[in-house]
């Protein structure tokens, strides 16, 4: 595996500390979680939906949490008293921690927990004063700045 050394962009970049950052966590955190399983879909130019299969877990049992731009689900499996014996177990039941990095903008509008699948849905919600506006040319009226002396 290479190992990559973002020092020199920490001493030369002034403001892109964050996303040298993510650069480095990104390649430390090289084995993502498998568990649960889980899809990630474009539903519209803003609206993104994660899918995570959670057979077994029952609402109480699930934490979503929304913090700056971390999206971190946890799910913590209540333990039954009695014990069971299985002959083939193919279901996993353990705990899981999973966590998403959003983009700027990008919230959580709703989750709901349907035939065991829960379903997050992100919405980006970009600020009037960050979109594009159009800027209306008018030749008739010019104005010129006026010398202001002393």
């Amino acid at each position: 595996m290479r190992s990559y050394d973002f020092t020199p962009l920490y001493r030369s970049a002034i403001g892109y500390d964050r996303l040298a950052h993510m650069f480095d966590e990104a390649l430390r955190n090289d084995a993502q979680p498998s568990y649960p399983p889980y899809n990630i879909e474009l539903l519209s130019e803003n609206e993104y939906r994660i899918s995570m299969a959670v057979a077994g877990f029952e609402r109480a049992e699930l934490d979503i949490e929304a913090e700056n731009d971390v999206l971190k689900v946890v799910g913590r499996k209540q333990r039954s008293e009695t014990k069971s014996t299985y002959l083939h177990r193919g279901i996993a039941s353990r705990d899981f921690e999973h966590r998403f990095r959003l983009a700027e903008h990008v919230k959580v509008a709703s989750a709901s927990l349907d035939n065991g699948l829960l379903n997050i849905q992100l919405v980006r919600e970009i600020p009037e004063a960050l979109k594009p506006r159009k800027i209306a040319i008018d030749g008739d009226n010019v104005h010129m700045l006026e010398r202001r002396t002393a």
